[in-house]
């Protein structure tokens, strides 16, 4: 498990500090994208492994987004700067009263050592109501937020803030797995703020900055051909899943 560090930013010698100033402080703005992604391999994958798709999604996008570091702007104390990693938000659901509470799991390298902290999290706290499942507990500063509505298949979805406080970590939302043809298709929206990530240009870099360890021309194509939100969740990171069996979710 990576310990959390902040990296304060040179604000004089930063070359984002007038795109940064200007939609932080005089048009603070916030846009979203949302592409559906071929998840047949993953869900595949999951099933093979005996894993719940839900924990798989937080750590597959976790890891691809703390990749690059304009998804991990932050501020510390007032000091701009960014995080090492991130830890994923979520939404545990409560079926007696129809609420919700937000839960956290730090994230680790090692996919079972997160899934089994995801486990231990549900186990411990998700029945727990109330805003903030994990009681006497706050979220670290580094905690994003990312969560599905498995019922809804959206072509479209948005996080907006109405607040004016020095937020810049992204939001993701997943909705419901659909078939088409042979197909599973997973809808995923990425929500930034323009202050973080100043254009769609910048933004398809996220897929061609992933670490690779093996030449993806010779290797089946990723779920998206896509660069942005088509390899969050990215073919490579899936081998660890193989490693992961007999393990039911609670």
């Amino acid at each position: 498990r990576p310990e959390r560090t902040f990296t304060p930013i040179d604000f004089a010698a930063w070359p984002r500090r007038e795109t940064f100033y200007y939609f932080s402080k005089i048009a603070p703005t916030s846009y979203s994208l949302t592409v559906d992604l071929d998840a047949t391999r993953l869900f595949r994958t999951l099933k093979a492994a005996n894993c719940r798709l839900f924990p798989a999604y937080l750590w597959l996008v976790t890891r691809n987004l703390q990749r690059q570091e304009e998804f991990c702007l932050a501020e510390q104390d007032g000091v701009l700067g960014h995080y090492n990693c991130l830890t994923p938000l979520y939404a545990a659901f409560h079926e007696d009263d129809k609420t919700f509470s937000l839960l956290w799991t730090a994230y680790d390298d090692e996919f079972p050592a997160f899934q089994a902290a995801y486990l231990q999290d549900k186990a411990r706290h998700g029945a727990h109501h109330g805003i903030l499942g994990k009681a006497g507990e706050t979220p670290p500063p580094n905690a994003y937020t990312v969560s599905c509505v498995p019922w809804v298949s959206f072509r479209h979805f948005a996080v907006h803030s109405y607040e004016k406080q020095p937020y810049f970590l992204p939001s993701v939302e997943a909705g419901k797995l659909r078939p088409e043809g042979a197909k599973l298709l997973l809808p995923l929206s990425l929500t930034v703020h323009h202050a973080a990530a100043e254009d769609l240009r910048r933004l398809q870099d996220v897929g061609p900055a992933f670490d690779r360890s093996h030449d993806l021309d010779e290797r089946e194509p990723a779920f998206d051909e896509r660069p942005l939100l088509g390899e969050i969740l990215h073919l490579d990171d899936l081998d660890q899943l193989h490693a992961v069996s007999g393990v039911e979710e609670v």
